[in-house]
């Protein structure tokens, strides 16, 4: 008989690496680093946002921040403050700072360590403060097996409660006894497919749980998202993509000219397929709908599966395709399709 694990192949061990290797200063080196599109991406799946660059050391009054993004899902400021040594008084006083003077919605401090007075201010913040603002701490390792390149990792040691804070809202509000019988199961029903998404293992994060018929994923780029909702009354759920912002138009001329038979291979099967361009509204769509029951609790298990399915065909497909446009190339034809603005999507009116 052989020895027990002679064939298992030789395991390595992972070594914690000093931040300083790879970065010597704060804002000349890791500042720098942290805003590139793949490092920022990192931060934002531990955190559970996409997250888009728009400027480095931008200034606050007398002090200046580290790095400010938008939130591709609201286009909200994301406000990140970097330390490479342990978190201070001095920082926390910056964040507060900044958030007052840029409205932040989202503060994210990154530190090496974070202390135990530190880490209990931000989890306060989250508690008394109401969902307008969100307080993340983060501690940042290096790490690396052998002579392989070293590998950060973003840990997670505070975060806001969503559910908590959003149950907290509408009690201090009067709503919590005031919600509607759909209203109600609109909250219960993005709740748990948010659980649902986590337990599956998905790549999609929606937005936290409302009373409204949608919900919101980010799509990786500022002015487009993907809105899953549920109809109650009508009996019909659906997804769309949403295109925004003064660039709405020719976004959705160049993705139907350009994509159109790609898009329709690809989720046609999923559901009736539906091209609106809205020129008298203030945004396009590109939406899937299907008959549902979302007002029977009964029938979530399926719904959950289907709107799962869709949203992460619609990810995988919409994703690339949104960062490559460019409005600029899209020249106007006279035979444009003209659509009345009464086809919006229903669900924006309705479906409560």
């Amino acid at each position: 008989m052989g020895l027990v694990g002679a064939s298992r192949p030789g395991l390595g061990r992972l070594a914690r690496v000093e931040l300083r290797a790879a970065w010597v200063g704060e804002s000349s080196d890791f500042t720098p680093w942290l805003a590139q599109a793949d490092n920022i991406a990192l931060l934002g799946e531990a955190i559970g946002i996409e997250l888009e660059v728009e400027s480095q050391e931008k200034s606050v009054g007398p002090f200046r921040a580290d790095i400010l993004c938008r939130d591709t899902i609201n286009n909200h400021y994301v406000l990140i403050e970097n330390q490479l040594e342990r978190t201070d008084h001095v920082h926390l006083g910056q964040l507060l700072t900044y958030a007052a003077g840029l409205e932040a919605v989202t503060i994210v401090w990154v530190a090496s360590r974070f202390t135990e007075e530190h880490r209990a201010a931000l989890d306060w913040l989250n508690n008394a403060t109401t969902s307008t603002f969100n307080f993340f701490g983060l501690e940042i390792e290096l790490w690396k097996i052998g002579d392989s390149a070293m590998a950060p990792k973003f840990n997670v040691v505070s975060q806001p409660n969503d559910w908590s804070k959003a149950v907290r809202e509408q009690a201090a509000s009067g709503q919590a006894t005031a919600l509607s019988e759909f209203q109600r199961l609109h909250l219960e029903y993005w709740t748990q497919f948010r659980r649902y998404l986590e337990d599956r293992g998905s790549p999609i994060r929606t937005n936290r749980p409302s009373k409204d018929h949608w919900s919101n994923v980010a799509v990786g780029r500022s002015y487009f998202g993907l809105v899953p909702w549920n109809g109650m009354r009508d009996n019909r759920s659906g997804v769309y993509l949403q295109l925004t912002g003064p660039d709405a138009k020719a976004h959705f001329s160049l993705i139907e000219d350009r994509f159109h038979s790609e898009v329709e291979g690809r989720l046609a099967p999923l559901g009736t397929l539906d091209w609106r361009l809205l020129p008298k509204a203030k945004e396009s769509q590109i939406a899937l709908v299907r008959a549902t029951t979302p007002s029977k609790p009964e029938s979530w298990p399926e719904l959950n599966k289907w709107m799962a399915e869709t949203l992460e065909a619609m990810h995988a497909l919409f994703a690339p395709i949104v960062k490559g446009l460019n409005a600029a190339e899209y020249v106007p034809q006279a035979d444009d399709p003209e659509v009345s603005a009464d086809a919006a999507v229903e669900v924006t009116s309705s479906s409560a």
